[in-house]
């Protein structure tokens, strides 16, 4: 693990309740059963679901549930008496009353505490919960610190509300920018997902309720994703996809991980016993419980012996194959009795069987007061042309507030990771909030304009589907010049929604529309004309294209999904509030092409659409993985193809200096310590986000250019303020893959320490010598593609 002496986080790390499976009592217990409940507590209950909103969403004339093309299976017949504990949520596990082991409640989301606002039997109380900013967001903030302190007051929410596991933090890699949940995941580099999420995990499980770390593994995309199979190498699997949850898992101890839906070289992940038991368990000594994603894999029986210990949220099918299977000798029933014990332990682990006394009322207004603070934290100013911002509410009070998403914000993303939410402060509120003034004609006539178009939008047919985000409206010359006339500087918002269930496109998405774009010109050709600024906010859950016309506004603010107080957090950035210090955690290329991923994502369908449009249930396809390990920066720093915006980077409103690095040694033998000193040399408070990238020596295998192996964001720095950082390097965070030794190997030479601000603006290096080749594990060839893969390489 990589440490920065002055890390505050790490105090608390040890903290953490942990489960260790097949404790003493649990095989005790497990030992009073029968069969039958034994499979029961394997297989879930839950996933009540609303009734359905349109075609799609219904039930058939056998009675079964069918949304988006995919039919549910019937749950356990006695499920459907069993009222929920707390409404809304994803789903429970079986109680065993005889033995006093109750019920468990699992709830998403990676932003939020995912359950119904409103009860019938409860028609004046309210249970909203927290939009925090989304994930994304939180890890562009570089702060563990923040993030477990996120981590906390989440957890407290997960608590008060009576859940006793939150499915979440979703860190799958975004190995596209059209991946339509990447809103919900950290980053392109295993490195800062798996500590973004430790920390968060540690924070949310100091508060005795569980976790679930998911997609588990190489769920990239959410076309086809039931049913897609994921072709790639050992080498890039275990760098790039599996290496963040391994830092988790490590760190933090989650009390549950989730399988994901799709297949690894042929074998669903669920099903796959290379996965849940060699990896997982075997090599990063995992002690909690596997349980599937929603109606994930098809053979339950396969999932038992493979270690995947819960199927959620459970079928009628599943414990029948379950039970014939031990019944006919085909499944042992010690594998039964091994996966229930896991299950018994999370049971007995969790506030639930504690008996805690749940409130039903978190407390609310101080956490959106903490998710304001990280929402700013996390965003991002990405262009400050002659310092257009911060604007004072005294010299620039009145602004021009353009683009319909400056009136209609997003507060996070759809599907799972929705949070139902009391409020969303939209940016016209936040800037009102913060003493700026809008024109009130303006105001109206948006707001009359985004009331009108949205009436005449179809609804969802299903509760995950994304409406599209209505047009943006054609500007009047007349009205563009009486707002550059009043106003001091003009705001134009852009907005993308994405969520589960469908990936994102290039046209009108990934890029602007042309409305869009006409709106930026003419706004832009209006102020500059009487020479005042534009700034443009993106309100955005993924990567867009900026390069084409990022030339015309003054100054761009990326302020990702921000939660439930999005619009006071913009208004922060914008008015100098708070110094932005957010850095990117994903790459922006000039335009889609420049993707490694682009010419096969999200890979190709094998046989005709059963399937056509918005559906869960997908089609058999597979995509292979042929840029290998060089996913985002170390794709663009080797192969020197110039990103609009650089993984790292991030503006400030004061700047910053850095002394010469100084290394403990330069020859490693064991572990080497850095230090190096920041200075604010700048007129206002500001934070800095230190990085420190690695180039390793020549080598039989590829290797990128350099790879983040540390960072921390220093304390609010006063200017004139120094603070010293330290960090800790080891052989094996130097340490490659080689498939054909099947080991993490650190080859001899010379290494190259590069401290930055971003992986293109390296400030001090340093270099240390590796004597001899240094083998730092040994592990077993698993998950090991059954055909060859043309990977991309520099050889």
């Amino acid at each position: 693990m990589k440490l920065s002496t002055l890390l505050p986080a790490l105090a608390i790390l040890c903290s953490t309740p942990t489960l260790y499976a097949q404790s003493g009592k649990a095989n005790d217990l497990i030992a009073r059963m029968t069969l039958e409940q034994k499979v029961e507590l394997v297989v879930g209950m839950g996933m009540r679901l609303p009734g359905p909103t349109a075609a799609s969403d219904k039930k058939t004339d056998t009675g079964k549930h069918e949304i988006a093309g995919f039919q549910l299976p019937p749950s356990l017949p006695k499920d459907a008496s069993i009222p929920e504990k707390v409404p809304g949520a994803a789903g429970r596990t079986h109680a065993i009353e005889s033995l006093e082991l109750p019920s468990l409640t699992l709830s998403d989301g990676p932003a939020g505490v995912r359950i119904n606002p409103f009860r019938s039997n409860h028609p004046n109380k309210t249970y909203y919960a927290t939009a925090w900013p989304v994930g994304i967001l939180l890890a562009s903030s570089w702060d563990t610190a923040l993030v477990q302190q996120v981590g906390r007051a989440f957890g407290k929410e997960v608590k008060e509300y009576g859940i006793d596991v939150l499915l979440a933090p979703a860190m799958n890699i975004q190995r596209n920018p059209l991946g339509g949940r990447n809103f919900e995941y950290y980053s392109e580099d295993p490195f800062v997902s798996g500590h973004i999420a430790a920390a968060f995990v540690n924070g949310i499980q100091q508060n005795g309720v569980g976790t679930s770390i998911k997609h588990f593994v190489a769920n990239n995309q959410e076309t086809n994703r039931n049913s897609v199979n994921t072709i790639v190498s050992e080498r890039a699997l275990r760098e790039i996809y599996l290496k963040g949850f391994e830092i988790a898992v490590k760190e933090a101890k989650p009390w549950t991980v989730m399988s994901s839906y799709n297949l690894i070289n042929g074998t669903y992940t669920s099903e796959s016993k290379d996965l849940l038991t060699g990896i997982l368990r075997d090599e990063w000594g995992f002690k909690g419980l596997v349980m599937t994603d929603w109606f994930g894999g098809k053979d339950a029986v396969a999932q038992m012996k493979a270690g995947n210990d819960l199927l959620m949220p459970g079928t009628i099918l599943q414990y029948n194959a379950i039970l014939k299977a031990v019944k006919d000798g085909t499944l042992d029933e010690k594998i039964i009795d091994r996966n229930a014990a896991r299950v018994v332990d999370l049971i007995l682990e969790s506030p639930t069987h504690k008996k805690y006394a749940y409130t039903d009322q978190p407390n609310l207004k101080a956490d959106a007061a903490l998710s304001r603070k990280a929402a700013a934290e996390g965003m991002v100013l990405l262009q400050n042309n002659n310092n257009a911002l911060p604007l004072t509410n005294t010299t620039q009070k009145q602004v021009a507030l353009f683009g319909n998403t400056s009136y209609d914000i997003i507060a996070g993303g759809t599907g799972s990771g929705d949070v139902n939410k009391a409020y969303t402060i939209s940016l016209e509120q936040g800037l009102l909030n913060a003493g700026f003034t809008i024109d009130k004609n303006l105001i109206d006539v948006y707001t009359a304009y985004i009331t009108t178009e949205k009436a005449k939008q179809p609804k969802p047919r299903f509760f995950f589907e994304l409406v599209p985000r209505v047009k943006e409206m054609d500007l009047e010359l007349p009205l563009l010049q009486t707002e550059a006339d009043k106003a001091a500087a003009a705001i134009i918002t852009i907005g993308r929604n994405a969520g589960e269930g469908a990936d994102r496109k290039v046209d009108n998405d990934f890029t602007l529309s042309d409305a869009e774009k006409n709106m930026i010109r003419q706004v832009c050709d209006a102020f500059h004309a009487k020479n005042k600024k534009v700034i443009v906010v993106l309100n955005i859950g993924g990567v867009i294209e900026t390069a084409g016309w990022r030339n015309m506004p003054d100054a761009i603010i990326l302020a990702w999904q921000p939660g439930l107080e999005a619009g006071n957090a913009i208004a922060d950035i914008i008015s100098g509030k708070v110094n932005p210090s957010g850095k990117l955690a994903v790459t922006f290329p000039m335009n889609y092409q420049d993707e490694p991923s682009a010419k096969n994502f999200p890979g190709k369908e094998l046989q005709p659409a059963r399937h056509k449009g918005f559906s869960l249930m997908g089609n058999p396809a597979e995509v292979v993985y042929e840029e290998g390990i060089y996913v985002g920066y170390r794709y663009f720093n080797t192969f020197h193809v110039q990103p609009a915006y650089p993984f790292g980077y991030g503006l400030s409103y004061t700047h910053f200096s850095t002394k010469s690095i100084h290394l403990s040694t330069t020859e490693m033998k064991k572990n080497i310590t850095a230090s190096v000193t920041i200075t604010n040399k700048g007129k206002r408070a500001g934070k800095e986000v230190i990085q420190v990238y690695i180039t390793a020596p020549k080598s039989d295998i590829d290797k990128p250019s350099e790879e983040l192996k540390a960072f921390v964001k220093t304390k609010l720095l006063q200017p004139g303020e120094s603070q010293t950082l330290t960090f800790i390097i080891s052989p094996a965070d130097i340490a490659s893959f080689q498939t054909t030794q099947s080991a993490w190997i650190a080859d001899a030479g010379t290494y190259t320490i590069k401290i930055g601000n971003s992986s293109e603006n390296i400030l001090q290096t340093a270099t240390f010598q590796l004597p001899r080749q240094m083998i730092t594990e040994h592990v077993t060839h698993l998950l090991v593609p059954k055909q060859a893969i043309n990977e991309l390489s520099m050889q």
